[in-house]
């Protein structure tokens, strides 16, 4: 008698794979769709407070030190609880995980409908970003259980794209609300749309086939429940890489939710209508290359190209390209360059999240991706503590407004730059997989095998050297 295979790894087919590595399954990707819709209220409901920024400091009656202070409140738990639940994650399911945090959005949005005030919407803010914490970290966890390794480039832009769209749909749809009924409106909308979201994602979403396989190139006999010391996950230069390049497009992202539409307005005389629409371009752009990038990684991988290039290196490069833009911002003269140059400040950092994810997935056992998952985001996001009250501070602090963006967007630029080169430095999937996989692997268990080794070692049949 044929011995059962364990309930949690996939049925596979005569080929050795499972029957929907090829599409993931329709059930897969209505999967994708709920979490590409959660990412779009995620972000919708972190850029609220930018678009209605003008109103609010002059419907409060507050300055941008304390207008900062309120934008940065967003983070004081956000990358506390990140952490947290990565942990949780391994004990709980994401179904119940992303129902309480659409849950919590939608009572974070309440505060400031009864009580109009900057220490409301503070309160309101951290709740808010308490929930959101984990949001990035456990959707992609949550997709990743849908989709097997080699298959999830796609899928992951996808998730990553939900930021993108939410901008995208959020600045004309919220401008509109702010314009039309008031700031406070755009808070409702919001509040209602989380907890629909929530409601659909308890009748529908549960995890995938693929949440508890075997550790990539783990020995035979370690068995689908194997682990490694956290110490050696966090501190090997592919994490870390992958952490400062969140840490830099985390900074021009937070950077671009809470002081971009008053830019837009303030310095470049825009309508709210016009700052929306070029806000929404520069989403437009994101997503495109969202949907680009990834896939084409996914290809290379294939090929056998390292994923150090594949995907390591476009990290480094995108935070690097991202950075030398907003270094130029204060110093272009025609319209047209200055509109440009936004686009790709605000824009261009976009594919680091999708594969930051993805090299830290290609070192960690997939019963640890969570936590790790969580640790990352949770570093990684980090910026959003700092970005907006300082830049609050520099505008307060500077003889005019325009020397003060100068100041703010020549220092996003500097952190930007060390996080891109460090992230093209450091980040080595092949060689940190070898130093922490247990002995045994062969080359063929790799994800991302080297194009040499794809030649001699498709069968598995020579061991990586230890």
């Amino acid at each position: 008698m044929a011995k059962q295979q364990p309930r949690s790894s996939p049925r596979t087919d005569a080929a050795g794979l499972p029957p929907d590595a090829r599409t993931g399954g329709r059930r897969a990707w209505l999967i994708t769709a709920l979490i590409v819709a959660f990412m779009l209220v995620n972000y919708a409901d972190k850029s609220v407070l930018g678009l209605a920024a003008v109103p609010i400091m002059d419907d409060l009656h507050i300055g941008n030190s304390t207008y900062g202070l309120v934008s940065s409140s967003f983070a004081v738990l956000f990358s506390l609880s990140g952490l947290a639940v990565g942990f949780v994650s391994a004990r709980v399911s994401s179904r119940v995980l992303l129902v309480a945090m659409a849950a919590l959005w939608a009572v974070a949005q309440l505060p400031v409908l009864f009580v109009a005030t900057a220490p409301a919407l503070a309160a309101g803010r951290i709740l808010l970003g308490a929930a959101e914490g984990p949001a990035a970290p456990m959707s992609m966890h949550a997709l990743y259980t849908w989709f097997p390794e080699g298959r999830r480039g796609l899928p992951s832009a996808l998730q990553i794209s939900g930021a993108a769209l939410g901008t995208l749909i959020a600045a004309p749809v919220v401008t509109w609300l702010i314009t039309a009924f008031g700031w406070r409106s755009a808070f409702a909308a919001l509040a209602v749309t989380s907890a629909v979201w929530s409601l659909l994602w308890w009748r529908t979403g549960h995890d995938g086939p693929y949440g508890h396989e075997p550790a990539p190139g783990a020995a035979s006999d370690s068995g689908p429940g194997h682990r490694l010391p956290y110490r050696g996950l966090l501190l090997n230069g592919t994490v870390l890489g992958s952490i400062a390049g969140a840490f830099g497009a985390s900074w021009a992202l937070t950077l671009s939710q809470a002081w971009l539409p008053a830019y837009l307005r303030t310095q470049l005389g825009m309508s709210p209508g016009g700052a929306a629409t070029l806000i929404s371009a520069v989403s437009a752009f994101s997503f495109v290359l969202l949907l680009a990038v990834s896939p084409l990684v996914d290809a290379l991988n294939r090929q056998g190209v390292r994923s150090r290039w594949s995907c390591g290196a476009p990290q480094g490069i995108a935070v690097a390209v991202a950075a030398l833009a907003m270094a130029a911002l204060p110093f272009a003269g025609a319209r047209p360059l200055l509109l440009a140059l936004i686009t790709v400040a605000f824009g261009a950092h976009a594919i680091t999240f999708p594969l930051h994810y993805m090299t830290t997935a290609a070192v960690v056992p997939p019963p640890q991706r969570g936590a790790v998952f969580g640790i990352v985001a949770a570093t990684g996001t980090l910026p959003g503590l700092v970005a907006p009250y300082l830049t609050g501070r520099l505008l307060d602090s500077a003889p005019t407004q325009g020397a003060g963006y100068t100041r703010a967007f020549l220092v996003s630029a500097a952190v930007m730059m060390v996080c891109g080169l460090v992230a093209l430095t450091v980040i080595r999937p092949e060689r940190d997989a070898r130093r922490l996989l247990p002995a045994g692997r062969t080359a063929a268990d790799h994800p991302a095998r080297t194009a040499g080794q794809g030649a001699d070692q498709a069968g598995g049949s020579k061991p990586l050297a230890q």
